[in-house]
């Protein structure tokens, strides 16, 4: 009992207005910015999931195997770090807004532009640059999304924000279901729709003000007659000293997510060709059943975000992915319809209530002045080295065979159910230690340290001011008159 109350903050820091007081006094800028940061990733899961969903498509279309097919995924999450680097840094350094709007226009294009090949090379090489832009877009949403919030909000909001993964998935979901049969240009479709999403997400970000930490910041150092290179020799230095100070975390952090990003991405990329090609069913079926399970990925990720407030981040981690286990055999063993939609729902609750926690876990965790480039570069290095997940159960699956009869006749299948019955179980398992030995920094006051460019690469690094109240005002202040600018 004592090691689990170990895990459960104190008192002192679940202290606060309380989270319907707190909604009640967000003001139209701070709903702005969470809904852009929510719409930002749910975008990136929307074309990301394209590709997963239409795999058998995708594959009549350039003549290939499914495992040829699914390079085209490790090759996105490989150089989704490449992205994390750059846009991560620029935001930390010059702000959230533009790099944001900049990031998600670069998505736009090569959504765009993946609709339009019509060679396999080409169709790998525009995936691997998508994954440029998408690398980008988990830091700077998550920290546009919960920098401007209390405390007391920021554990559900990231469970919302992280399920706009899952909203993205039942959205491509939907859209395979109902347009992709019955339009004559197929799976294009489906990247036209995310490429205009992308678009319009960035011009509404353009629209709405910078957050508040950097109007601040921004502000001070015109007082002082900073210029941009003076600013940028200052950040460099801090970037250095972050990484000598934090490297041991640095580690720990890449190693958490590459779990992580195995358990998702083992659990989700290739479910629908699990259901297809080991159960028999149709496509239609099999969209569905995935449809069902994001529902209860995204119902997950909320109540254990909500819930991770209370109890902890890494306490509501573990709990989630112990659900994960117990579920796998409701995930693997039926044959039924009803029997495997239910465990796509059990599963994905426990994989993405896990996950709601993560934008909060890794903000409070990461050094302060670096919360889009530490959590963005830890999630998408954790991603690459996850990359071969669906090519190691296409293979997994290619030698483990099955049979099932199909029109009263039996049928020698891959075996999916099995392949990714280890697969989940085993990473499952690692998640949980390396949870359980890790840090957790819970109701940290993060929008109280100094930027980058400040000199705020120490931890201590606190804004001057009174506990951050004199500064609070100040920043609402600045964000008043940026709203008023902006025109919105």
């Amino acid at each position: 009992m004592r090691f689990i109350q170990g895990f459960i903050p104190s008192k002192q820091k679940n202290t606060g207005s309380g989270i319907i007081p707190a909604l009640r006094g967000l003001t139209w800028v701070q709903w702005a910015q969470f809904l852009t940061g929510w719409i930002a990733w749910t975008y990136d899961a929307l074309d990301f999931f394209s590709v997963a969903l239409t795999v058998p498509l995708l594959s009549d279309q350039f003549g290939r195997g499914v495992s040829s097919i699914t390079t085209a995924i490790t090759l996105t999450l490989l150089f989704r770090s490449v992205g994390a680097i750059i846009f991560g840094v620029l935001s930390d350094r010059f702000g959230r807004k533009w790099p944001l709007v900049c990031n998600l226009l670069l998505c736009s294009s090569l959504s765009l532009g993946t609709s339009f090949v019509n060679t396999f090379p080409q169709f790998l090489a525009v995936r691997s640059l998508f994954g440029v832009g998408m690398g980008g877009v988990w830091g700077l949403a998550a920290s546009t999304a919960l920098e401007n919030l209390p405390v007391e909000l920021r554990g559900l909001a990231s469970g919302i924000v992280q399920q706009g993964y899952a909203l993205g998935y039942l959205t491509a979901a939907v859209i395979n279901l109902v347009l992709v049969p019955h339009s004559s240009h197929s799976w294009r479709t489906l990247f036209w729709i995310a490429s205009s999403v992308s678009f319009t997400t960035a011009i509404v970000r353009a629209c709405i003000p910078e957050s508040a930490v950097f109007l601040r910041a921004k502000a001070m150092e015109r007082e002082k007659g900073s210029n941009t290179t003076e600013k940028t020799k200052i950040f460099l230095k801090e970037t250095k000293e972050m990484l000598k100070s934090h490297w041991k975390l640095c580690i720990y952090a890449v190693f958490l997510m590459a779990g992580f990003n195995f358990l998702s991405h083992g659990s989700q990329d290739l479910y629908p060709t699990y259901l297809e090609s080991s159960k028999g069913f149709s496509t239609h079926s099999a969209t569905i059943a995935t449809i069902i399970g994001n529902c209860g990925a995204i119902s997950g990720g909320a109540i254990a975000g909500y819930t991770s407030q209370y109890i902890g981040r890494r306490l509501t981690i573990v709990i989630c992915v112990l659900l994960v286990g117990s579920f796998i055999p409701l995930w693997i063993l039926p044959s039924s319809f009803l029997g495997l939609a239910a465990g796509a729902f059990c599963v994905q609750f426990g994989v993405q209530g896990a996950w709601g926690v993560i934008p909060i876990q890794l903000a409070e965790m990461s050094p302060p002045a670096f919360r889009a480039t530490f959590p963005g570069v830890a999630y998408q290095l954790g991603n690459m080295i996850s990359s071969a997940s669906a090519q190691i159960e296409a293979i997994g699956a290619k030698n483990i065979r099955t049979t099932i009869m199909v029109d009263g006749q039996p049928k020698n299948v891959a075996d999916y159910a099995t392949v990714q019955g280890i697969f989940i179980g085993v990473v499952a398992a690692f998640v949980i230690v390396v949870t359980i030995f890790g840090p957790e920094n819970h109701s940290s006051h993060f929008e109280q340290h100094k930027t980058a460019f400040e000199g705020g690469g120490r931890d201590d690094a606190i804004m001057e001011g009174d506990e951050g109240g004199t500064e609070r005002q100040e920043i609402n202040s600045i964000r008043e008159l940026e709203g008023k600018r902006s025109g919105v």
